[in-house]
């Protein structure tokens, strides 16, 4: 079994030498509020919180937007936008496709611009 939110946002931030209640602070929240999230007692915070909680960490955002089944709000715009991004999503939706699939799939879509 994977990692949950929690655990990883704990790792993350033991490795970056990050304390809960400086964390806490740079993001703008309460220290109690990520000792709930990362021991399970509380839901993954909203995505605008998640991406401020990996600048401060300094890691990429879909680290832990992945674990969190989360989407930003312009991301989910962006998608719900369009038919044809709707369309597009449905359609890989049932590919269930692998990381490295997916990696490929952006190189792919960047050659077309």
């Amino acid at each position: 079994m994977g990692q949950t939110f929690g655990q990883l946002l704990k790792a993350i931030r033991r490795e970056k030498g990050v304390s809960q209640r400086d964390l806490a602070d740079r993001v703008g929240i309460d220290f109690s509020y990520i000792s709930k999230v990362e021991n399970d007692r509380m839901a993954p915070p909203s995505a605008d919180t998640i991406q401020k909680i990996c600048e401060v960490l300094e890691v990429s955002t879909e680290v832990l937007l992945s674990k969190s089944g989360k989407l930003t709000g312009e991301l989910s715009e962006a998608i719900t936008s369009s038919p044809s991004a709707i369309k597009f999503m449905n359609e890989i939706k049932d590919m269930r496709l692998t990381d490295h699939e997916w990696d490929r799939m952006i190189t792919s879509l960047k050659k077309l611009r």
